[in-house]
């Protein structure tokens, strides 16, 4: 390490102002930032600093995602790693743009991004939809609000809206059934004609028509969908790992998962021919994934403990309507999408209420 700490530091004066590669200055940062902390220096109190906050928790998240990831492989073939792979490659290009433009430092949050798009993805997905829909979550999603820690959306998920809404019959009609392999498909369904030769349906798609799948095909992940929402058990492992190490909050997976819990016996009980049983609903779709992966997102959603629940409530509840009562037969998007727009609100309304108490106290 000391000899490449050393290469660092020769090649440092080049990117620097005035060098011959100063405009490529954030990504020379970027991969010096890999391998060790930031060599800049506070120029004023407070000097105390932790340079491994953010590698720390995008770690975190990355190795929670690794069960997902392998599931996703394992169901519906290596051609997912090509996905992910599209996924770095443009959205990453278009991060260092941005970064070379702004002169900023490229933050690390796009690796977390950048895993978590391809696997809210249907694993036929064309590679080129791929990377228009990752662009377009980085720069509208995050970029126009100012980059990392100032978007009002997750990226993932603004990019996947934009893949449903504008190409809905690709997004949401042509499913792959599970069981490739890890030494499966590979190039294969890339083309349109392949993608007709393959269509299926997901077990949300069933259940609008009255067919319930399996539920322990529901629980290890043996059925069509997203490459990374069809396997409960691989998403638990890895959400129960970002519970236990901090990186997710669990105010907000519990009142995520515990309003759409107590709303979808309320309807499966009025309506139990209309609407499936609650533990078969808490298996079907994203919902796991969402409430463990991205609702927890801590720059999308509220940073008081008090807005986490108002905010989880929300999520659960939206959920479950949009799924059940529209024609839509999955709601975990819009729902949180529903919920990035109302964090601001929910924290201002806490901080409001705590003022007044503390008012009142006095």
């Amino acid at each position: 390490m000391k000899a490449l700490l050393n290469l660092f530091e020769k090649l440092r004066p080049g990117f620097e102002k005035g060098g011959k590669f100063t405009a490529f200055r954030p990504v020379f940062d970027a991969a010096e930032h890999v391998f060790f902390a930031p060599s800049t220096r506070t120029k004023q109190l407070p000097h105390i600093r932790d340079p491994l906050d953010i590698k720390r928790f995008m770690s975190m998240v990355i190795l929670a995602l690794l069960p997902v990831l392998l599931a996703a492989a394992h169901f519906f073939g290596l051609r997912v790693l090509l996905i992910i792979a599209v996924s770095y490659a443009a959205g990453g290009a278009a991060e260092v743009l941005f970064a070379i433009i702004r002169k900023e430092p490229i933050n690390e949050g796009f690796l977390v991004t950048g895993l978590i798009f391809p696997l809210i993805l249907p694993p036929t997905v064309p590679l080129w939809m791929v990377a228009a829909g990752i662009v377009f979550g980085v720069v509208v999603g995050k970029e126009l609000f100012g980059g990392t820690g100032r978007n009002l959306f997750n990226p993932a998920l603004v990019g996947r809206c934009f893949l449903s809404l504008s190409y809905p019959a690709t997004m949401s009609a042509v499913w792959l059934k599970p069981g490739a392999g890890f030494l499966g498909r590979i190039f294969q369904y890339v083309n349109a004609s392949d993608l007709q030769a393959i269509t299926s349906a997901t077990p949300l798609v069933l259940a609008k028509q009255g067919q319930l799948a399996n539920l322990s095909d529901l629980f290890f992940g043996s059925i069509a969908g997203c490459a990374g929402e069809t396997s409960a058990l691989a998403i638990l492992l890895g959400g129960l790992f970002l519970l236990i190490s901090r990186v997710a909050n669990w105010r907000t997976v519990v009142s995520i998962l515990g309003s759409f819990t107590i709303l979808a016996a309320v309807l499966h009980y009025t309506r139990p021919v209309t609407f499936g049983p609650v533990i078969w609903h808490l298996f079907a779709g994203g919902l796991f994934f969402g409430a463990f992966y991205m609702a927890t997102d801590p720059v999308t959603s509220p940073t008081t403990n008090g807005g986490k629940w108002a905010y989880g409530l929300l999520i659960g509840t939206a959920t479950v309507l949009i799924r059940n009562l529209t024609g839509y037969v999955e709601g975990v998007t819009f729902a949180i999408l529903l919920g990035n727009i109302c964090a601001p609100v929910i924290d201002e309304v806490v901080y409001r209420f705590r003022l007044r108490r503390l008012r009142d106290e006095r």
